[in-house]
């Protein structure tokens, strides 16, 4: 606040594609005088050795960073800190957009996308004509099998640490009277919804193509239940004969 109120009142003024250029042309002479004060330097190429001597580096400083955290007592987020979270949130957006002054927009004119791809060209010319020349190194044998030495190391150490620290802890969250509100209501919200899905999806239907394999599967099902149907009504009519010829011979016996 105190800054803004030292500042005076200006005028802006508008970036034409002048003051682009002159811009432009003062990083290029920048970056062409710090690449004359850059010596000359012999490149030294990254053996297997180094990729090791470097990881193992690596995985000590995260085991020296570990050891020097203390340990802390986790705290839950409750609702309330989520409503304060996004108060915060949405107040530093009301304050960032008054604090923004107004701005007069410039449009793009072919000039100015002309001078943009001259510039990018120039830039791509000057890049390559600064890089050196460089030796490939052939991927041998023992490299890939360095490599795999490494990454196998490195998932060993992962398990190890996912083990020791995530493994077997739960993440514990208390069951207060506001949470089980917002559960409930979530409940509602979605039973309400599914009927409401459910009623516009009643009395609908999907048509399905009829091709010539659904229609011969569904004869052929047709004829499985009409012989087993028709099995089954010979059956009964079987039992009612005989069980008519047992009364006639019980009534004349």
């Amino acid at each position: 606040v105190l800054y803004k109120e030292n500042i005076g009142k200006a005028t802006p003024t508008p970036v034409t594609p002048e003051m682009e250029r002159v811009k432009r042309n003062q990083e290029i002479i920048s970056s062409v005088l710090y690449k004359e004060n850059v010596g000359k330097v012999t490149p030294t190429p990254v053996t297997p050795e180094m990729e090791r001597v470097k990881r193992n580096q690596e995985i000590i400083s995260s085991v020296l960073y570990k050891e020097n955290v203390g340990q802390a007592t986790p705290t839950p987020v409750t609702p309330e800190m989520e409503r304060v979270k996004r108060n915060q949130e949405q107040i530093s957006s009301v304050a960032y957009r008054e604090g923004l002054g107004k701005a007069t927009p410039s449009p793009v004119t072919p000039e100015m996308e002309r001078v943009k791809r001259n510039q990018e060209q120039i830039s791509s010319v000057l890049y390559k004509e600064h890089m050196a020349k460089g030796t490939p190194t052939p991927l041998t044998p023992e490299m890939e099998r360095a490599k795999r030495n490494q990454e196998n190391i490195s998932s060993v150490l992962y398990s190890d640490s996912f083990r020791k620290q995530v493994q077997g802890k739960a993440a514990y969250v208390l069951d207060t009277p506001e949470m089980r509100r917002v559960r409930e209501t979530q409940k509602h919200i979605s039973t309400v919804k599914y009927h409401e899905d459910f009623e516009k999806s009643k009395g609908s239907f999907t048509p399905v193509v009829t091709d010539p394999i659904t229609e011969r599967v569904k004869k052929n099902m047709q004829d499985f239940s009409d012989i087993s149907y028709r099995g089954i009504q010979r059956r009964v009519v079987e039992m009612e004969r005989k069980r008519v010829d047992q009364d006639q011979e019980n009534l004349t016996g």
